[in-house]
């Protein structure tokens, strides 16, 4: 199975071991460039740095061997890509995996609201690639580009060698599928930034004059087809290859827990909704939940509060839930003997009821938040989490306002092994659980912008002084907003 994936940055474990492979690739396909591989590690660390946008686009095993990647730079002031380098593997070539890699690389152009793409290639002509060796390599490279409907532009001031040894290249203009031609100012514009920001450093000012002045027909004009006939040029841009930026992960199982009884309003349809607004908008790739071990719950949640859950919403009928009503002052040692009387030591309100359903769904819902979670750390730029039950209510030893496992907490506590993590809570009502588990962290910074707890559930939490404690002193922030907020307010 093949995997096409961007890497961002070099913030993640797999991030930087992928980029290992991309540098192994590099250092074999360009030689003479070894040294260039060694900046890769900064271009994505300061995207914006130099004036454009760094991604590496990578080809991938179901091992998580690199077979082949390409580097691209975005120009947003031009709205337009620049493929930098782009390798396969020595065992790789002729597997396919330099057509899917610049399929993925106009896709990913594309999607950045690019209008072109561009790159330099060997010339195909016997009077500046005098090599018979290479002369053949670059026709069956410049074969390959026009399959895709990229085509060099007709700049002589561009072709004409420069540097010591001297070296030439033609400029290749990819319309990504817009039947459109390429106007003169345009063209100058990306041309330039291309030679100011990407290869200032090694330019002459001079030569760059007179690549620009060179353009001088407008439309300007663009190589006819040599290799390819028209009609078989694929020009447009063929999506699927590029694995989606976004991905969207929910569960089936939450349908299952649904009390019709009183006063219990946390509907199954607010999946429903959710899920069908975030794939209307097509750039998500919808998951289901993976399955995990319940040492990532219990990373997070007390044990013994666990194993009430489990134990006691197995026993219990799927028609006749059990609320809560007797709420002692909690110490272990008077902890009740009868499992559905513990409703109450471990709840904190009398809504939130318990049935045979009810650690099923929680279940699948803490696996929806870490399957998102997961997505995150394999390079994923966001994972939407649909969960339900909710979780934020839910503290390190207690359940209740419908929440029963914290799935943010739990995801998130699993991802501050890898970095810090910051949890931004928007709904109405303060998230006590999150902050019950967090107030004396330092590796997670918890912000709640919420209804005032004067005058909005859970009531005893959610107060601005509440700062965190210990280590965690300064890294809990609630933002209690009074009744009657406005807009600019909040």
């Amino acid at each position: 199975m093949l995997r096409i994936r961007t890497i961002h940055n070099t913030a993640l474990p797999v991030s930087r071991q992928r980029l290992g492979q991309v540098k192994e690739i590099f250092r074999a396909g360009f030689p003479d460039m070894a040294d260039y591989a060694d900046q890769l590690d900064s271009l994505l660390a300061n995207p914006f740095k130099k004036g454009y946008q760094a991604a590496i686009i990578v080809a991938e095993t179901g091992t998580g061997r690199v077979k082949g990647f390409c580097l691209m730079l975005h120009f947003p002031q031009v709205h337009a890509c620049w493929l930098d380098f782009l390798a396969v593997r020595a065992e790789g070539r002729g597997g396919g995996f330099g057509g899917a890699l610049y399929e993925a690389a106009r896709e990913y152009a594309q999607g950045l609201g690019a209008h072109s793409m561009w790159l330099e290639v060997t010339p195909d002509d016997s009077e500046l690639t005098s090599d018979e060796k290479e002369l053949a390599n670059a026709k069956r490279r410049m074969r390959f580009y026009e399959h895709y409907g990229a085509r060099p532009v007709l700049n002589a001031a561009y072709a004409r060698p420069v540097g010591q040894p001297p070296t030439t290249a033609y400029l290749l203009f990819d319309g990504l599928g817009r039947d459109h031609p390429l106007h003169r100012s345009y063209a100058r514009q990306v041309v330039h930034l291309i030679m100011t920001l990407r290869f200032g450093h090694v330019v002459d000012p001079t030569y760059a004059r007179r690549v620009l002045d060179d353009f001088k027909d407008d439309p300007v004009p663009i190589r006819p087809a040599r290799y390819i006939r028209k009609g078989d040029m694929p020009a447009a841009v063929l999506g699927g290859r590029l694995e989606k930026a976004f991905a969207l992960v929910s569960s089936g199982k939450h349908v299952i827990h649904h009390v019709r009884q009183r006063g219990y309003f946390e509907q199954p349809t607010r999946v429903g909704a959710l899920v069908e607004t975030m794939n209307a908008l097509g750039i998500f790739s919808e998951l289901p939940e993976r399955r995990f071990a319940e040492d990532a719950i219990l990373a997070v949640h007390d044990r013994h509060f666990v194993e009430f859950l489990k134990a006691v919403c197995l026993k219990l009928s799927r028609e006749r839930p059990v609320y809560p009503d007797t709420f002692p002052v909690r110490k272990p040692e008077r902890r009740p003997k009868i499992n559905v009387v513990q409703a109450g030591y471990y709840c904190i309100d009398s809504c939130t009821p318990l049935d045979g359903n009810a650690y099923t769904a929680a279940r699948a819902s803490v696996d929806v938040a870490l399957t998102a979670m997961e997505e995150i750390l394999s390079e994923r730029r966001v994972a939407y989490a649909v969960c339900r039950p909710p979780g934020h209510h839910a503290e390190r030893s207690v359940y209740g306002g419908f929440c029963y496992f914290n799935n943010a907490a739990i995801a998130a506590h699993r991802l501050s092994q890898e970095s810090k993590v910051a949890i931004l809570d928007i709904d109405f009502h303060h998230g006590n659980g999150t902050q019950d588990i967090f107030y004396r962290r330092d590796d997670v910074l918890t912000v709640s912008i919420h209804g005032h707890p004067d005058e909005a559930f859970p009531y005893f939490s959610g107060f601005a002084h509440e700062t965190g404690t210990q280590a965690g002193l300064g890294f809990n922030l609630n933002l209690p907003l009074p009744a009657g907020t406005g807009p600019e307010e909040y």
